[in-house]
């Protein structure tokens, strides 16, 4: 092959490259899109139901978009940030989406967008305890085929991992949003084992009193990684 063609054929990788991306992107967007959407709309039922049950207002079930690639949602004591990364990743050949005939017949179908979900305590924001911890309880991928795959904690992980026939609609989107939720809600906080806790410096305690500034997390002090679908918590 002459120089020329070897430029042209470059040129020809590059453009073939970009234009998978872009397409992903989109797609990436469109469901992050659609996330928002039906976040929203949960919110304008949770309203509904306050009214129709009598539920106390201080119950929270609040979304707000801060934007174009998150949106949180502040619900009892919980907050699950949604956001969307704006680079495309490919799934590491170790990764068991890789092994798949879905993948096998094309191999451009691993390069995907991610919209991570975190849980974070409400209190951590509102008294601003910059120390406290979040948990990412699952990664969502969309690929050009505007298939899905959900890598994450319990539910999450369990239900929606058959990249091959899984797509992006609003049905699966308030499905997903359900388990979230649901997750969320039973996930709940521990008291961290006494020997973590039974010091702090006077730095600390001065500094930082006014907004009990000892580290909090749902599992601080325990291997949440190791949570898996028998664990009782």
């Amino acid at each position: 092959m002459d120089n020329k063609n070897k430029v042209e054929a470059l040129f020809q990788t590059m453009v073939e490259k970009a234009t998978l991306k872009q397409h992903v992107y989109n797609n990436t967007l469109d469901a992050f899109n659609l996330i928002k959407t039906s976040i929203l709309d949960l919110e304008k039922k949770y309203t509904a139901y306050l009214l129709k049950k009598g539920v106390p207002e201080e119950i929270p079930f609040e979304a707000n978009s801060m934007s174009d690639f998150e949106i949180e949602l502040r619900f009892g004591g919980d907050v699950l940030l949604f956001m969307m990364h704006t680079n495309i990743f490919e799934f590491s050949r170790h990764h068991e989406v890789m092994h798949t005939d879905y993948i096998y017949e094309d191999k451009t179908r691993s390069y995907c967008g991610v919209i991570n979900i975190y849980n974070f305590l409400s209190d951590s924001f509102k008294y601003n305890r910059v120390n406290d911890i979040g948990y990412l309880i699952g990664r969502v991928f969309v690929n050009k085929d505007n298939h899905y795959f959900v890598d994450g904690k319990r539910e999450l992980g369990y239900i929606f991992n058959n990249f091959g026939t899984n797509k992006v609609d609003t049905s699966s989107v308030i499905n997903l949003l359900e388990a979230a939720i649901a997750y969320t809600v039973n996930f709940d906080l521990l008291t961290p084992d006494y020997e973590l806790v039974k010091e702090v410096s006077v730095y600390e305690m001065k500094n930082t009193r006014d907004i009990i500034s000892l580290k909090t997390g749902k599992r601080l002090g325990f291997k949440f990684q190791a949570d898996n679908l028998n664990d009782k918590e």
